[in-house]
């Protein structure tokens, strides 16, 4: 039965609802419950510092286990690019695209490593937003509770995948300039899946991250935290960490957000003593 939230078929999507679970949660939207990470696990964050500049930790460079020598080679025989890095979130209708819709998403320069030192942007301004009208039918009303956008109005005003994507491939590729562009999230995998379906789907010049080019920051702070996966969620993250700008469910908000943790994960040198 059509809603106010309905809107025509887009780019000759159509899934009939007997397809859809209309009752199912969604995953990632509605943020996750938990203790701090402080008090779940004391190795994480006691007596440890942020650091103003500072290249990610060894274990993520993987070179536990190498002898001075080898890594010196490795250092050599780097080929000098850089990474531009983009902090991205969505705001949809549903879990998974293709039967729901991306109905905005923003993108924020998040700073760029050059495999030595990593470079905070001086502010988050350089940013682009975008409100996409939806490609099917298909919709949970708890995603639309959730990010408060007007999906009836987005049916009418929302501008096209194709152009949207288009320009907002072009748009990376130009702030990331000789640089390469890497996607940032937390957790990855909710934005990425959504965003690169995306791109290749409806973008012209397809994915400026390519298919593979994306940080995860949930996996970057367990990492360096000594913690597992299950115990970094955003809502666990120690107060030292975490960033300045609201989270709001606007994607903008929540980018520029996740692009401060990001910075304050990437810097931060993690717990010491580590063993594996």
């Amino acid at each position: 039965m059509a809603t106010s939230g309905d809107c025509g078929v887009f780019a000759g999507v159509s899934v009939s609802d007997s397809h859809v679970d209309r009752s199912s949660r969604l995953c990632g939207l509605a943020g996750e419950a938990g203790p701090t990470i402080w008090l779940q696990n004391s190795r994480a964050f006691i007596s440890e510092r942020l650091v103003t500049w500072g290249a990610m930790d060894s274990t993520l460079h993987d070179s536990i286990g190498r002898s001075p020598s080898e890594i010196a080679n490795k250092t050599q025989r780097w080929n000098g690019k850089a990474d531009a890095y983009f902090s991205a979130d969505v705001e949809t209708d549903g879990p998974i695209p293709g039967p729901f819709s991306i109905l905005s998403f923003a993108l924020v320069y998040a700073g760029s490593f050059d495999g030595r030192h990593f470079q905070r942007p001086p502010n988050y301004e350089q940013m682009l937003y975008r409100e996409l009208k939806p490609i099917s039918e298909n919709f949970e009303p708890e995603a639309l509770r959730i990010n408060g956008l007007d999906r009836a109005r987005l049916c009418l005003e929302g501008e096209s995948p194709e152009k949207a994507m288009t320009e907002a491939c072009r748009w990376v590729n130009a702030t990331a300039g000789t640089a390469q562009p890497v996607l940032v999230a937390y957790p990855l995998s909710f934005d990425w899946s959504w965003l690169y379906w995306y791109f290749i789907r409806f973008s012209a010049a397809g994915s400026p991250f390519a298919y593979s080019r994306c940080f995860d920051i949930k996996t970057a702070l367990a990492v360096k935290a000594s913690i597992p996966i299950s115990d970094a969620g955003r809502s666990q993250i120690d107060f030292s960490l975490r960033p300045r700008h609201p989270h709001t469910h606007h994607a903008v908000d929540d980018a520029i957000a996740q692009a401060e943790i990001f910075a304050n994960v990437f810097e931060w040198e993690g717990v010491s003593g580590r063993t594996r």
